[in-house]
């Protein structure tokens, strides 16, 4: 297995809310198995599925709609290291590679983070810099080059 083989694909995202660009806050959601660690809803990339349909059901399995608008995508994938606690449960991965998309809640969609096997606990909408306040250290690096990048294209 090469090296680039060993990072998991997977697919991300920052989602605004109905209220963008008025407002300019993003959901983030506590994982309901690691103790204060808060994340964009991210998922696995199936073989053979392509990274938008992973999008639209990794919205539907871990916060209940696929009711967005895709407004944007980070242009590069972006991949981190599995800390060790982590890292046990994943193999043969040690870490993951993403494709982060910024996407905007319909109006009428509703968030429902208790799905078929719900990966968080609670949410809410955030500014940009309780985000990046918030989220797991090992994460931190890639939800900065992801915000800055969006903040630079104007929009965050």
């Amino acid at each position: 297995m090469s090296k680039k083989d060993l990072y998991r694909p997977n697919v991300a995202m920052i989602i605004v809310s109905s209220s963008y660009p008025h407002t300019k806050e993003i959901f983030l959601a506590q994982r309901n198995d690691l103790a204060d660690v808060w994340q964009f809803p991210q998922g696995g990339i199936d073989e053979g599925e392509e990274v938008q349909e992973a999008l639209f059901r990794e919205l539907l399995e871990e916060i209940g709609t696929d009711m967005v608008e895709v407004i944007a995508e980070f242009p590069e994938w972006i991949s981190y290291d599995f800390p060790s606690r982590i890292a046990e449960n994943m193999k043969p991965f040690i870490g993951q590679k993403q494709k982060y998309f910024l996407v905007k809640l319909h109006e009428d969609a509703a968030i429902n983070i208790h799905t078929d096997e719900p990966e968080f606990s609670e949410y809410k909408f955030v500014t940009v810099d309780e985000a990046l306040n918030l989220s797991a250290s090992f994460k931190k690096n890639v939800y900065e080059s992801v915000i800055s990048y969006f903040k630079k294209e104007g929009l965050l």
